[in-house]
């Protein structure tokens, strides 16, 4: 599927098969060192009550996400509440918590602290299509919890939606850290007199994976991907954990070499190698396929959702190249599209998860989607850009700032990713 898409838009009619080969791989790669760039560049240093079931099973085009027809059909369409499908409409209520209130923010998302002096991107709430979300209840949450136990599982953007969860549970109880990984890129809280337990989970990939960059992200060697071994780092807990929220994507677009039993299969954008060009896409597929068939055939008894890559909002530019994020509200219906490249890794992970679904479904486990995709696509706002430093233009107001338009400000948009979350497990809405 990937290569046929690429295909269409930069193959030219009559090339030899093997040309168009390389063509489509050529394309890819150009793409995916895009996306890398922004990742080598921008890796941090990491409302009223609620119910309780799964999530819609609907598999959004987002390629049509301004078509105002669909948009009027699921207005009228009341009786139906759509949690993934909506609109900001604005909120004067302020955000549920401050950096003063919340000492779990990453400083890269710490937005209040860093300066950033418009406070209007906390003045709007997400609306679904069809309903209106209970508020955020702490509480209820932590009740509902007890004795039990959260996973979340991914990247950088696991852990900005981890310190979200954080920070609004802790008005009601402080957590305490109880354990960690030397690199506390992995840490599990306990929130004590519920007996309630969280855990950040570092694994990108899902996959075996042996990664070598320093502090900043500077690569020293590509990354080596063992395609057929799941990572022990989430595989080991797994069958602990009552609730778990699943992430991978951006990460695969990264230099890699791949490997199978072993043996070294080629890569994805290393022209210095006389190896295989297989693509990122080769590689993702092959891993979601596999983590998702672990998933659904674990027997498991507990909740599991799988969140699918989210957009960025680079506007004249990349990570490297200048691009940044500075507008002050929602974009505007249509506004914004997923790019090409994002847009293949979050179709490669939506495909995978409905065929893993159907088999899931007869096994009875319970494994759901959670796609922020068109919530988070409207809010170029949301992010840090400039303010991922702190003060940065306080001695030279026309300082060159690398922006980071992907990860979020807290507190900002991400927190209603959560108040989405409490909806499905507290009031069991489904879609």
């Amino acid at each position: 599927m990937v290569k046929r898409m690429f295909c269409d838009s930069i193959c030219r009619p009559g090339l030899p098969r093997m040309k168009s080969h390389l063509v489509i791989k050529l394309g890819i790669s150009v793409l995916a060192l895009g996306l890398a760039l922004r990742l080598l560049f921008g890796k941090s240093s990491d409302f009223a009550p609620l119910y309780d079931d799964p999530v819609s099973e609907k598999f959004p085009n987002f390629s049509s996400l301004s078509d105002s027809t669909r948009v009027k059909e699921t207005e009228k369409s009341e009786e139906i509440c759509d949690l993934f499908n909506g609109e900001w409409i604005p909120y004067s209520g302020g955000p549920y918590y401050t950096n003063e209130s919340c000492g779990f923010i990453d400083g890269h998302q710490n937005c209040m602290k860093n300066g950033r002096p418009d406070t209007g991107y906390l003045n709007w709430r997400w609306k679904p299509y069809g309903c209106e979300m209970h508020q955020l209840d702490s509480k209820r949450f932590l009740e509902k919890m007890r004795n039990k136990s959260w996973g979340f599982i991914g990247d950088s953007i696991s852990r900005n939606h981890v310190q979200s969860l954080l920070c609004i549970l802790s008005l009601v109880e402080q957590p305490v850290e109880v354990s960690h990984a030397d690199d506390y890129k992995s840490i599990t809280w306990i929130f004590p007199a519920y007996n309630f337990t969280l855990s950040r989970i570092w694994s990108p990939f899902l996959t075996k994976a042996s990664i070598f960059e320093d502090m900043n992200g500077v690569s020293t060697s590509e990354i080596e991907l063992h395609l057929d071994i799941l990572d022990e780092a989430w595989i080991e807990p797994y069958s602990r954990f009552d609730y778990m929220i699943i992430a991978a994507g951006k990460w695969f677009v990264k230099t890699a070499l791949y490997y199978e039993n072993t043996t070294l299969l080629g890569c994805h954008f290393c022209p210095k190698r006389n190896l295989t060009e297989l693509g990122f896409d080769f590689a993702m597929r092959k891993v979601m396929k596999r983590a998702f068939n672990f998933i659904v055939e674990s027997n498991h008894k507990g909740v599991i959702f799988y969140r699918p890559s989210t957009p960025d909002h680079f506007e004249g530019g990349d990570w490297s190249t200048g691009g940044a994020c500075n507008r002050k509200e929602p974009a505007k219906d249509g506004e914004f599209q997923l790019g090409e490249l994002n847009r293949i890794i979050h179709d490669i992970g939506l495909e995978e998860f409905k065929n893993a679904s159907r088999l899931a479904s007869e096994n009875r486990v319970d494994f759901r989607l959670f796609d922020m995709t068109a919530l988070s696509l409207s809010r170029p706002d949301g992010h840090p850009g400039a303010y991922r430093f702190f003060q940065p233009f306080a001695k030279d107001k026309n300082a060159t700032v690398i922006n980071d338009c992907l990860h979020w400000c807290l507190p900002g948009p991400i927190d209603h990713w959560n108040q989405v979350l409490f909806e499905i497990v507290l009031h069991g809405v489904r879609k």
